[in-house]
């Protein structure tokens, strides 16, 4: 082994944001601080986004605590994010840990849906994600350096190779784990981002150890089998920057393939997932076959019925509390006002009435202020018909005497003894 890789063999273990010491291996490594340099932070959201979901659990007497503090902590990190970093690479981005956000991410969801009185250990698995970009040091040896391929090459084949991670296929519920974090670190099989998310962590880990001293940029594949790949950023094409995977892509997409995942109205792959709910609610102008017609009516009922009677999560049928998690902390990373509408749907289905008029109108309000370019294709006057409707039908349930009364009138999970 060389001289470079043996200084990795000292009797100390790195932690997260530590250089490679200069001094005696007994001496504890000096801590790099992560500094934001792009920027002021974005302020924080609005006190007046008072979300359901948590508030709605609690109320059913569902211990919702482990939750808020995930969200609250996931808040924190994309507090930080300014106007630049958002659209910084995933590989050079310093003002916000993405390894400990997308796991923040994961213990909310899974204080949602396990009911554990411990919550997620995230610092466990930081420091697993650490061990992960140490572990390349006894890999890494002079024939690495003999080019920024070879190097770069190296850091794939111990992902990909010796690591054995793969890309899973999978979006949907029925293999969720390849969409958390925490689940990619122990089953090794996970989504195009967060390979991603794992790649750049690794990348910038050696970073701050002085073994990365070149740009780097991470290759998002959006094709099926691709597999995210680092390049030298001095060699990337025009055709590469489609694929630049930036802070605000990637906190979206993590988040965008849990909404797919676990959306309740998993019927007709073909509309949006807001026209699959506004159907399901009768928002949708649709002249096609009796048979397909039935079948769409029939999945309604059946998550309608589910949701009456306190079960918001099933194979096959989505995940109500995890689509509404997934929608609002997309609306706290400000992507795309859309999300508000979407949210606004489900809430309906939920019977959270008051709820879902405010956002359905905070969406409206929106859409209003920002430049507007028409309208060409079917499916988004399609679904500005159907959020018409929505907003009509909710103005009237407005009307009607008493509609305010309720807080939560649904029946969210408490103890129920339905399997998760």
């Amino acid at each position: 082994m060389s001289s470079a890789s043996s200084v990795f063999l000292a009797p100390f273990k790195f932690s997260r944001f530590r250089s490679v010491p200069s001094i005696s291996p007994s001496s504890p490594p000096p801590r790099c601080p992560v500094v934001c340099r792009s920027g002021s932070p974005q302020p924080p959201p609005s006190t007046d986004l008072r979300f359901a979901l948590h508030d709605a659990l609690e109320s059913s007497g569902f211990d919702a605590s482990h939750a808020r503090t995930a969200r609250k902590s996931f808040v924190s990190q994309i507090q930080k994010l300014s106007v630049i970093e958002r659209e910084t690479s995933i590989c050079i981005n310093r003002c916000v840990d993405l390894g400990r956000t997308a796991l923040y991410i994961a213990a909310e969801d899974g204080s949602l849906v396990s009911q554990s009185p411990n919550p997620l250990p995230v610092d466990t698995f930081l420091e697993s994600l650490d061990d992960l970009s140490m572990g390349y040091c006894s890999h890494y040896n002079s024939s690495c350096r003999s080019s920024r391929e070879n190097f770069l090459e190296s850091i794939e084949k111990y992902l990909y190779v010796k690591k054995g991670f793969w890309r899973s296929m999978a979006k949907n519920q029925a293999e969720p784990h390849s969409l958390y974090l925490h689940s990619v670190l122990t089953h090794r099989s996970g989504s195009a981002v967060m390979l991603s998310l794992i790649h750049s962590e690794i990348l910038k880990m050696l970073r701050l150890w002085g073994l990365l001293d070149f740009d780097v940029e991470i290759f998002f594949p959006h094709d099926l089998p691709g597999l995210p790949r680092a390049y030298d950023k001095q060699k990337s094409k025009e055709s590469d920057q489609p694929h630049i995977m930036t802070v605000q892509m990637l906190l979206g997409e993590i988040l965008r393939n849990l909404k797919d995942a676990f959306w309740p109205f998993q019927h007709d792959g073909a509309d949006s997932l807001f026209l699959r709910a506004a159907d399901a609610a009768n928002c949708v102008d649709k002249f096609k076959g009796f048979e397909d017609r039935g079948y769409r009516l029939a999945s309604a009922k059946a998550v309608q019925h589910r949701l009456d009677h306190g079960v918001w999560t099933g194979f096959r049928f989505g995940d109500m509390k995890r689509a509404l998690s997934a929608c609002e902390r997309l609306i706290l990373l400000t992507t795309d006002p859309k999300e508000m509408r979407d949210y606004s749907v489900l809430l309906y289905h939920c019977g959270l009435y008051e709820q879902a008029l405010k956002y359905l109108r905070l969406y409206q309000d929106t859409k209003s202020s920002s430049p507007q370019n028409p309208l060409t294709d079917s499916l988004s006057n399609r679904e500005e018909h159907a959020a018409e409707k929505l907003m009509v039908r909710l103005n009237l349930i407005a009307m009607e005497e008493g509609w305010t009364r309720s807080s939560y009138i649904r029946n969210f999970p408490g103890n129920n003894s339905e399997p998760w």
